[in-house]
């Protein structure tokens, strides 16, 4: 669950410390007070837009940070080390959001991490709702995902999944040997050349790596030989350097007798004639091994032109060459042996077809069972919600072919009124009305729903009275399976609240700012009369009284 939420510099806030506990937490306060701020900072944590707006006035930065206590860390761990971090400590997750002027950091306990990162924690942290955040109920794909996870089928479909990829990649190489009946005789020539012409070259890994090194020598060889021998005859001639040395030997050798202590001070002069006798032996070496045969240096050369033509013909380097032959030489294979080809993959495709058509029967049979189980369960839970008389469906539609979600999509029907027939979501106009059948689904999906945070922004907005009471008792009880946040305006659903938090502008040294503090006892009794719209012994009676019941 969330522990701990930091904000610093974040619109009206200046610095705001929020610790909450498990259960249903309520965060009240007037119209402007700043609670939208509280959803703002949540959204920043998992990975939402960061606009420099955001930023006090009068701030270079504003940070958010917000520490999660992990049950259950596998699935954090899991993306924490694909991700390159350590797994979370003590199952503790500390998220850091930094939104400056000039640039946006984010840290997951204490190490840089992409946004990319972030949304992936965040989507497995909170799950959050708004008062327009209803749209992904409304999508039959986030429908039909809801249904496997009530009927326990999210693996058998993820490996659905996998057998509908290896089906249609089949179907489409089949297709692709089919059509290659169609092949021209000019392209089947074309094919046959690319593949001989680079074959014949006979490419090696020396054409890579010292063939232009070979061949600038062997073009050289004929100046390379005499500035060797000059090099030589400068070492070694009548009046070389080493001749020059011999002397330099005899004249050192007459100090050496006269004065014996410094011999060891002449030693670098030996090792220097020994070492240009050596030099001289090397270049004289060299000089023999070049080959000055004009035959050799032209067939190198040759072989210089037909590798930089293969290299303009079919690609900038040697590898590329070589990629291209091997793909003709597929595409000609695929071409002239296609009937065995047809054949073998037209097995396959059949083999592939059978193993998906059984996945996709097992997989229809789990959610035609679960579906009627989890209509009503939905239903249950709108009866407790305010829909007296309504009634719920998921409808499944048969699908003539494979689909990769299955054989079948899925509709979620809803019936608020009896006589009336039941309508897909879509289309029900009323958000009161949108918001309660989400809150009836999430609490009849609560026990599959693995998201430990879940956070609720005013999504009791137009209704009132007794059901506004039905949707904080369905809240608490929400509250019971998951952490959960409830930014409301009714008195009902703050009451129902484990923990209950007020929001409140002030102004302070000429600024105003928004803070937060918790109410508890004759405090929250007075802010449930505010929320309630009026003072007097009736008003506060009417708030103990949603305490008691909610108790």
């Amino acid at each position: 669950m969330l522990t701990l939420l930091k904000i610093r510099n974040l619109a009206l806030v200046d610095e705001l410390v929020w610790e909450l506990g498990p259960g249903l937490v309520s965060v009240t306060g007037e119209t402007g007070a700043g609670k939208s701020v509280i959803v703002g900072a949540l959204k920043l944590v998992l990975g939402g837009r960061a606009e420099k707006s955001l930023i006090r006035t009068g701030e270079d930065t504003c940070t958010v940070e917000a520490v999660f206590e992990l049950r259950d860390p596998v699935e954090i761990d899991a993306i924490l080390t694909e991700g390159g971090l350590a797994p979370a400590e003590d199952a503790q997750l500390i998220i850091r959001r930094s939104i400056g002027t000039t640039t946006n950091r984010q840290f997951v306990n204490d190490s840089p991490v992409t946004l990319a990162l972030l949304k992936r924690l965040g989507e497995h942290l909170v799950d959050l709702h708004g008062p327009h955040d209803h749209q992904s109920l409304l999508s039959t794909d986030r429908q039909l995902a809801m249904l496997d996870a009530y009927a326990g089928a999210e693996k058998s479909h993820a490996g659905y999944r996998e057998l509908h990829r290896a089906w249609r990649a089949k179907a489409a190489e089949l297709d692709a040997v089919r059509h290659a009946e169609h092949a021209s005789e000019q392209e089947l020539e074309l094919l046959r050349h690319q593949v001989r012409e680079i074959d014949d070259a006979n490419l090696t890994a020396s054409d890579e790596t010292d063939l232009e090194e070979r061949w600038r020598r062997a073009t050289n060889a004929t100046r390379l030989v005499d500035a060797a021998a000059a090099a030589a005859a400068a070492l070694a001639g009548e009046d070389g350097v080493l001749s020059r040395l011999t002397e330099l030997q005899r004249h050192v050798r007459d100090l050496e007798k006269l004065d014996p202590a410094i011999r060891d001070r002449m030693a670098p002069l030996e090792t220097a004639c020994v070492e240009l006798q050596d030099l001289e032996s090397t270049l004289a070496d060299y000089a023999e091994e070049l080959d000055t045969d004009p035959a050799a240096a032209a067939a190198l050369e040759e072989r210089m032109n037909l590798i930089e033509s293969l290299k303009r013909k079919y690609g900038p380097s040697l590898a590329d060459v070589r990629a291209r032959r091997n793909a003709a030489a597929a595409r000609l294979d695929t071409i002239e042996n296609r009937g065995e080809k047809i054949a073998a993959l037209e097995g396959e495709l059949a083999a592939a077809r059978a193993a998906l058509d059984a996945a996709a029967k097992s997989l229809t049979a789990s959610r035609r069972k679960a579906a009627p189980r989890l209509a009503k369960e939905i239903a249950g839970q709108l009866k407790d919600l305010g829909f007296k008389q309504s009634a719920f469906e998921v409808a499944l539609v048969s699908l003539s072919e494979p689909a990769p979600q299955g054989l079948e999509s899925v509709e979620f029907q809803f019936g608020p009124n009896p006589g009336e027939p039941m309508l897909p979501l879509r289309q029900i106009a009323s958000s009161g009305e949108i918001s309660r059948v989400m809150l009836a689904i999430k609490s009849a999906l609560a026990e599959q729903d693995a998201t430990p945070l879940m956070v609720f922004d005013e999504i009791d907005a137009n209704v009132g009275g007794e059901v506004a009471k039905a949707v904080g008792l369905k809240m608490a009880s929400l509250g019971t399976r998951h952490q959960v946040v409830a930014i409301t305006h009714f008195p009902q659903v703050a009451a129902s609240a484990t923990e209950h938090f007020v929001v409140e502008k002030e102004v302070a040294g000429g600024r105003t700012r928004s803070r937060l503090f918790r109410v508890h006892g004759e405090s929250r009794i007075g802010e449930l009369v505010r929320m309630l719209g009026g003072g007097g012994a009736q008003a506060r009676a009417m708030a103990a009284a949603l305490l008691d019941g909610a108790e």
